[in-house]
């Protein structure tokens, strides 16, 4: 009894000193939405791709016009106020403000 016992307590602090997996981080957040991925479009470098999603579940993709600073498409399931915001956020992070 007390052997399993002490395996079992030297098994638990063998696993306690491997690395933890790292955690993903949702990406770049403004309030409850995300955007997990942000590239540039292939055709019109001022313009960011964002596939954005919020805490409701909601998933989009959009593309942001950072000369205009106009969101496309201007509605959908997510929350345009917030989505605006994080695409004025990432073409800040991109250069691409004049």
């Amino acid at each position: 009894m007390i052997r399993h016992l002490l395996l079992s307590f030297c098994m638990a602090a063998w696993l306690s000193l491997l690395p933890s997996p790292a955690l993903a981080s949702p990406g770049l957040c403004t309030g409850p939405v995300c955007a997990d991925d942000i590239t540039r479009s292939a055709k019109n470098h001022w313009q960011l791709v964002m596939r954005l999603n919020d805490q409701q579940g909601h998933r989009e993709k959009v593309v942001m016009d950072c000369r205009a600073k106009v969101l496309s498409p201007r509605a959908g399931q997510v929350d345009r106020g917030y989505a605006t915001a994080l695409g004025r956020r990432a073409c800040r992070l991109a250069g691409e403000v004049t």
